[in-house]
């Protein structure tokens, strides 16, 4: 058998194919930019699903609020392990920004537990209390992504932008629109789509425009 076994020809023949298939299916179809253009193919990329032309959403300043914030060493939360794993922390690392997951901790189930809410959003309301600049990166969790509104509301919560792409059936299209519906930049995917991989490829598609 003969395939192409060099990660990054595979990436880049990979990149290749999607612009044929949009070049196919949807020939009128622009993207509004080049940074754009990079972050709808690379969830393409990582979900093999073309909705994502149609249903991921930047808001206006959304791509440049996180640039500078990770040019100043925000750290990013994620609301799975399995996000905070797929994000190339190499590039976070050379930018000196921190990453955590903090879902798991003990802190975090202990607060939980004493005011009967999901970790995801104990986690949210741990993160508040850490200083310096703070981006959300949820690809789980409604709960987590209400939580963030709603502390941002109360004016608990610093937060220079979220990615907002919780995937399911239960609070997830919801928590969506209701971010759509504030003033935090976000990114967003419209409806029950979304998942923790593609919250982590936005992340990296925006990291490999640095």
């Amino acid at each position: 058998m003969e395939y192409i076994k060099n990660p990054m020809k595979i990436e880049e023949r990979s990149f290749e194919i999607i612009q044929d298939i949009i070049d196919e299916i949807r020939p009128d179809y622009k993207f509004k930019d080049e940074i754009e253009e990079k972050i709808i193919k690379r969830a393409i990329h990582t979900t093999a699903d073309f909705d994502y032309l149609d249903i991921l959403k930047i808001s206006d300043s959304a791509v440049d609020v996180i640039l500078e914030a990770l040019k100043n060493e925000a750290t990013i939360y994620t609301d799975t392990n399995m996000a905070l794993s797929g994000i190339n922390k190499k590039r976070l690392d050379m930018l000196g920004c921190k990453y955590k997951c903090l879902v798991a901790d003990e802190e975090t189930a202990s607060l939980a537990k004493e005011k009967s809410i999901t970790r995801s959003m104990a986690a949210v309301e741990i993160a508040a209390r850490e200083d310096g600049r703070k981006i959300f990166v949820l690809g789980n969790a409604p709960t987590a992504l209400y939580k963030v509104i709603e502390m941002k509301h109360e004016g608990k919560l610093d937060v220079d932008a979220v990615v907002g792409v919780p995937v399911g059936f239960v609070g997830a299209s919801e928590s969506k629109y209701e971010l759509e519906n504030t003033e935090i930049p976000y990114i967003i995917s419209k409806g029950r789509k979304g998942g923790s991989n593609l919250a982590a490829a936005i992340i990296n598609a925006i990291l490999y425009t640095i």
